[in-house]
């Protein structure tokens, strides 16, 4: 149980990896201040229930508000005596910067700004963690090892990515202008119960269990390095707790460890769902990468962060929370 008496700020709290990162912040008895705008790029109704999950937790106060309102957040950090952040509230998904990048400038860019100003002049602020992406490696070849921290990251193949890797450098710049601690974690393909529906296994879901053919990309070649979300919420915690010193910024990779191929992923989810997919086999999309694999080696020696969930674990649990938030039939 947590002695302190200040709140944590988690921004993004009726998003997917919020949701469960202020559960468990919640659970280990800390304050939690949480923000989410609640905006409709996916279902808002599955964010309004995600957040329906914190009723009757009365160390939990929601302010529905947008990151990129600078004097709102400013207001919230400094009246509630806020010393760490967890933000990671952005606007997600690689194929939506295509049809929308203003979306992106606005949440991604000017909400991180927005986040680092507040913090900045906090009194006796301590540590901001902040969300980043796998996405920032651009699509390089995937050998035996996983991606590395150190590597230059400067090649995206999205908007998405490329204001991720802003992100990591504004916070840069700032932890050297003014001192204070920051981590951003770059997360690897996050699954599971309460998860987003634009990702694909959840997509693949609700169309293989509606009797409907899937499209997959990239002709099925492609592998992701899939998380579960209990996995990644050991990490952001265990991140938090291990600030750097002050003036300190660094990048830490949160992924699996183990890639798996998006046929074996079906394949499981298959066996998950009771069903067969039909598949429809597409080229590769913009802005996609052919691999994603996690050299977690950096967050292990700091946390000791260890993944124990495999794949069809994962998705077992992610069909069995499915059936009973949609229904057998959904």
């Amino acid at each position: 149980m947590s002695g302190r008496t200040d709140p944590i700020l988690v921004t993004g709290t009726a998003g997917f990896i919020g949701h469960a990162v202020a559960h468990r912040l919640l659970d280990r008895g800390e304050r939690v201040i949480g923000v989410d705008i609640v905006n409709d790029y996916y279902d808002p109704k599955l964010k309004e229930a995600r957040l329906a999950t914190f009723q009757g937790r009365n160390t939990f106060a929601f302010h529905r508000a947008d990151i990129a309102d600078a004097e709102t957040m400013a207001k919230i950090i400094r009246e509630e005596g806020v010393r760490r952040v967890v933000h990671l509230a952005a606007q997600a998904g690689v194929r939506y910067s295509l049809e929308n990048p203003f979306a992106y400038e606005r949440s991604n860019l000017a909400g991180h700004l927005s986040i680092m100003e507040a913090c900045r002049h906090a009194e006796g602020f301590e540590h901001l963690v902040y969300a980043s992406s796998s996405s920032v490696y651009g699509d390089k070849p995937m050998g035996g090892e996983g991606f590395t921290e150190d590597e230059a990251a400067v090649d995206p193949v999205s908007l998405y990515a490329a204001t991720k890797r802003a992100c990591e450098l504004m916070s840069q710049s700032y932890a050297k202008l003014y001192g204070f601690p920051q981590t951003g974690l770059r997360f690897f393909t996050v699954y599971g119960p309460w998860g987003r529906p634009d990702m694909a296994y959840f997509s693949f879901t609700q169309k293989i269990m509606r009797g409907e053919a899937i499209e997959v990309y990239g002709e099925g070649k492609m592998a992701r390095d899939f998380t579960y979300i209990d996995d990644i919420v050991d990490g952001i915690v265990g991140a938090l707790d291990h600030p750097p010193e002050a003036g300190g910024h660094r990048v830490l990779n949160i992924g699996d460890s183990h890639p798996v191929g998006l046929m074996e992923m079906i394949e499981a989810l298959e066996d998950a769902v009771g069903q067969k997919a039909e598949k429809v086999m597409r080229p590769m999309q913009p802005g996609d990468v052919t691999a994603t694999f996690a050299d977690v080696s950096k967050l292990h020696a700091l946390t000791g962060y260890q993944p124990k969930v495999m794949l069809r674990e994962g998705l077992q649990r992610f069909a069995e929370w499915y059936r009973g938030y949609y229904g057998p039939t959904a």
